[in-house]
């Protein structure tokens, strides 16, 4: 059961649905004019939060730092739309207390104003004190993950020349010519006289050859490494003013000091 005591802490929690999933943070709490107990609050939705979504706190639970809310993420986010203006009509009540499916009984009808950390933001009625609010938007930018490209490894086969330089050696003929001596004398009478004879030689030589074998030279794979860079972010943002309206008698000496965030 969420009280007055506790609406303090809820803004700003984390808003969960029925199932347990973030659905935003609380924005701000909205009091029953009749009853003056917490009746709705704004969650903040979207990426930086820029959609606010009403979510009745009829059934909702304070679960010590999160809101918990009997709905489910994807109903909160498509509730009907109503500007945030610090009041909802009855009108606009009724609408939300139908897309709910929650009955609107005399318990919880009449205006709904809000309450965001101070009594009211009107300058008058049975929840305001004599000061007004001054409110802003703020910038909230956070990142998300998104696939930037995609690198596959391909492998295909080339064809290149190598010319390498292979020692290889051959056979010549050579003609070696000694003399008759007293040593060989009797290999050269050893035959006839005279005759014809033929001597042969059986001349070799190298030639390369060649073979090829297929061997693993190294290992490619692929990897990522995270390189952060500066983003420039541009938005605008609206904020309140607060001007005084006012005449004074000359002279009185009664100045007022502006707005100082004007």
């Amino acid at each position: 059961m969420i009280s007055t005591e506790n609406v303090q802490t809820l803004i700003g929690s984390d808003v969960v649905d029925s199932t347990g999933d973030k659905v935003g943070t609380a924005g701000q709490v909205y009091l029953d004019d009749t009853t003056g107990q917490p009746a709705w609050v704004t969650v903040k939705t979207g990426l930086f939060g820029t959609s606010e979504s009403f979510v009745p706190l009829a059934e909702a639970d304070d679960e010590g730092g999160r809101l918990r809310v009997p709905y489910a993420k994807s109903q909160i986010k498509d509730a009907p739309r109503v500007d945030d203006d610090g009041h909802l009509t009855p009108e606009q009540e009724t609408e939300l207390y139908r897309y709910y499916g929650l009955g609107h009984s005399s318990e919880v009808s009449g205006d709904v104003e809000t309450q965001a950390g101070q009594v009211g933001y009107d300058t008058s009625g049975p929840t305001t004190d004599d000061a007004m609010t001054r409110s802003e938007e703020q910038l909230h930018v956070g990142t998300e993950q998104v696939e930037a490209g995609r690198a596959r490894l391909r492998k295909y086969v080339v064809t290149e020349q190598q010319q390498v330089s292979v020692p290889v050696s051959r056979e010549e003929v050579r003609i070696e010519r000694e003399p008759i001596t007293d040593a060989n004398m009797d290999a050269a009478l050893s035959g006839p006289d005279l005759s014809e004879e033929e001597h042969e030689v059986v001349l070799t030589e190298e030639r390369p050859v060649v073979q090829k074998e297929t061997v693993p030279v190294e290992r490619v794979r692929l990897d990522t490494e995270t390189v952060t860079e500066q983003a420039q972010v541009t938005e605008d943002v609206r904020k309140e003013q607060i001007d005084v309206d006012g005449v004074y008698p000359e002279g009185s000496g009664t100045s007022l000091p502006q707005d100082q965030n004007r």
